[in-house]
């Protein structure tokens, strides 16, 4: 009934959003999902409630679910190579429970 694979959530500065999400199509997932984000962290507090000075160091967590666990490598190491070398975030991988695997 469930299949396997692999959520990559990745946080890190609205700023390079569009770059994530780039790299995640171009490694071929079928889609992602953006939410907006607050916390703590190395980098201190982020907090979604209040005005940043620039919208653009806001945080967001993007993830996506991929069937093979290789283009989840892959794009984990793509996304701290070209993004995380100047901006600031973080990368995890998952293994999860899926239904409709044909979806993924």
């Amino acid at each position: 009934m469930t299949t396997q694979a692999t959520k990559i959530t990745i946080v890190t500065e609205r700023l390079i959003q569009s770059e994530v999400t780039r790299i995640i199509e171009d490694a071929g997932a079928s889609g992602y999902t953006v939410v907006e984000g607050s916390g703590k962290g190395q980098h201190g507090l982020r907090s979604s409630v209040r005005p940043q000075m620039v919208g653009a160091f806001s945080i967001v967590k993007i993830e996506t679910l991929v069937a093979d666990r290789g283009v989840a490598d892959t794009i984990a190491e793509r996304v701290i190579a070209n993004c995380f070398q100047q901006f600031s975030g973080i990368v995890y991988l998952s293994t999860v429970e899926i239904l409709r695997p044909e979806r993924f």
